[in-house]
């Protein structure tokens, strides 16, 4: 089982499937008023795989995000549990790449994580003593590899689901058209900061105010789309009790933290962004006094909304899970039910939602569609999870605006 946005992937990417993450990690005013919501089982659905992709529970096929262009970019894990990154072409198209020193044992090797309009893709790759390193990869396939100061440098743990409890190093998640690298790196303590890489290559280092300074707490940040084109950042912190708050820092280094209405106090509660939008909208989850997931956004000038998919569970790790938000303020993600089954779900900028499900997805506990990016035009990729245990890729086009 692998997980998606790296510290969540760290704290989240996909607490069902891809979430033993989000399970160690880390009412609801619906907007500003009652949103309509409709199930929308006509829009065609492209599914893929990518040869050399695992069959058995765990493996398979693992988009990440897609860009303007219809590229897009993740990971697939084959069957000796190996992890190789991938990029996907408008035509349907497949290149597959490792990058050099990748290790070859089970859980170790390649993840692309990101990639910019120009083609550059980031990520992580975990070599054979299970330490990460990031990466940048050309158009023309040329990697360079990199580290930042600070950063630990005896290797973790190689295991499934659980990177943030053990991951040691750096990983490169976000990108932007400047080509700056934005991403997390752990110190030899198990602390996560964030870090900025220009193009030439020169770090800064960050953490958000009131970040914890002990094991898996810190500063963190999610993948694709946490990096928007002017430089700001979102994600979240963990504090001293292990309870999770929001940050934006803007691009002039300016750092502000929040918590959405609603969000627990305890450890493993609180609020979590996972998308930050050219126009400086978040969204995100937060994790009530419950554990529940509740989806939230959050304005440029600082207004919280919150919302729910009708049909979301209310138990432990059941709820509302926003992935990303376009240019466009359409936001997409997915929803876990009362059965621990997920769906994908669309919410339009006026709040009415359109949910879906891909065809094939399984229909048991922590199987099912998990919607992860929108891009500008609303085409959604993601992945869903067969009555198998195996991971598809998706490709959702783009959809007229009567659908919402």
């Amino acid at each position: 089982m692998m997980t998606n946005h790296i510290a969540f992937y760290q704290f989240g990417s996909a607490v069902r499937r891809k979430a033993a993450l989000a399970l160690c990690l880390t009412l609801c005013m619906l907007g500003l008023g009652l949103s309509a919501s409709a199930h929308e089982p006509r829009a065609r659905i492209i599914t893929f795989d990518v040869p050399g992709a695992g069959t058995d529970p765990g493996q398979g096929t693992t988009p990440n995000g897609i860009d303007s262009r219809g590229v897009i970019v993740g990971w697939y894990v084959d069957a000796g549990n190996v992890n190789h990154g991938f990029v996907r072409d408008p035509d349907g198209a497949i290149t597959t790449f490792d990058v050099p020193g990748a290790g070859t044992g089970a859980y170790q090797g390649t993840v692309a994580l990101a990639m910019n309009a120009s083609g550059v893709i980031t990520g992580m790759y975990f070599d054979a003593n299970c330490l990460y390193h990031g990466f940048l990869r050309d158009p023309d396939g040329a990697i360079t590899t990199f580290d930042v100061p600070g950063a630990a440098t005896v290797g973790g743990i190689c295991s499934t689901g659980v990177w943030w409890l053990v991951m040691q190093g750096t990983a490169g998640q976000n990108i932007n058209a400047a080509g700056t690298i934005t991403g997390n790196y752990t110190d030899p303590s198990g602390v996560g900061h964030i870090f900025l890489r220009d193009p030439h290559g020169t770090f800064t280092t960050f953490d958000a105010p009131g970040a914890g300074t002990g094991a898996v707490q810190g500063t963190w940040t999610a993948t694709f789309t946490e990096l928007n084109p002017a430089g700001a950042i979102s994600g979240w912190y963990v504090d001293s009790g292990m309870a999770i708050h929001g940050y934006l820092r803007t691009a002039k280094g300016t750092v502000r933290t929040f918590d959405a209405p609603g969000g627990g106090t305890g450890a493993i509660q609180g609020t979590v962004p996972l998308s930050l939008n050219p126009e400086r909208s978040v969204t995100g989850f937060y994790l009530d006094g419950s554990s529940a997931f509740h989806g939230f956004v959050r304005s440029p000038r600082g207004m919280l909304t919150t919302f729910d998919v009708p049909g979301a569970g209310t138990g432990i790790f059941q709820g509302t899970y926003p992935a990303s938000n376009n240019p466009a303020g359409v936001i997409t993600g997915y929803y876990t039910d009362k059965n621990d089954v997920s769906h994908g779900f669309l919410r339009a900028p006026g709040g009415k939602l359109t949910t879906f499900d891909v065809p094939g997805a399984g229909a048991g506990a922590y199987q099912g569609t998990f919607s992860w990016c929108n891009n500008p035009a609303g085409a959604i990729t993601g992945s869903y999870v067969d009555a198998n245990g195996v991971s598809h890729g998706f490709l959702r086009p783009a959809m007229p605006w009567p659908f919402f």
